[in-house]
């Protein structure tokens, strides 16, 4: 059973989220804006939280990064609009996945589980300590930890899970199916936009490190390095 909070401003679409969330078995707790979300997490923990964008009060990027400041809850985005400005804010925020209205509210639960899957797997400890340096940029993969130049470069968890498979798999082509497949699963239910997004971002967090993620005209990307 997952507890979810689920924010927006629309009723009818908190009440067709709880509807599906409690028939699978799960908690649904509902908050009307952005504002009241931040309070309700202040006050309790969630396994993960349904935000929509626009919002009266408080709007869901605000929200998201206020809660940011204080939890790691995964968070899903709901939007009207599915333009990439968005989908870029947002996951430069930390969200976990992104779903344009009007949506399946069967597949949204599939979404729910999916997130929940991955970032459970990859909050479980390690055995090994895997530091990789290159030239000034060096990744401490065990504690997801990343320094460009010895400045610490903080990344949305998406982002350093691709980084970090990238870093394993490097001097390796790997195909975008790959990538999708070992970064956000088997039943990642988005587009493979969502890769050149988080491609995007990666880029931008590495500086002038970014000339080592190669892109493969008609195949996909590979991480270079001697």
């Amino acid at each position: 059973m997952y507890k979810i909070l689920t924010v927006d401003d629309e009723e009818m679409i908190r009440g067709i989220i709880r509807k599906y969330a409690e028939f699978e078995g799960h908690e649904v707790t509902e908050a009307a804006d952005g504002m009241q979300a931040v309070k309700l997490c202040r006050e309790q923990d969630f396994d993960i939280i349904i935000m929509d964008i626009m919002m009266p009060e408080l709007d869901g990027f605000s929200a998201c990064r206020e809660i940011r400041r204080t939890k790691n809850t995964p968070i899903i985005m709901l939007s009207a609009r599915g333009e990439e400005y968005d989908k870029i804010n947002g996951f430069e925020l930390g969200i976990d996945d992104y779903v344009v209205k009007p949506f399946s509210p069967k597949e949204l639960m599939l979404r729910i589980d999916a997130v929940l899957k991955r970032t459970r797997a990859a909050a479980a400890p390690s055995s090994q300590n895997e530091i990789v340096e290159i030239d000034g940029l060096k990744a401490d993969i065990t504690a997801r930890l990343v320094y460009v130049d010895g400045e610490r470069v903080d990344m949305s968890p998406k982002e350093y899970d691709l980084f970090f498979y990238m870093l394993k798999n490097r001097n390796i082509a790997l195909s975008r199916e790959k990538l999708i497949t070992e970064v956000w699963g088997y039943d990642f239910y988005g587009d493979d936009r969502t890769l050149d997004t988080h491609i995007k971002l990666l880029r931008k967090s590495l500086g002038e490190y970014a000339r080592l993620i190669v892109t493969l005209r008609g195949v996909g990307y590979r991480f270079e390095s001697k």
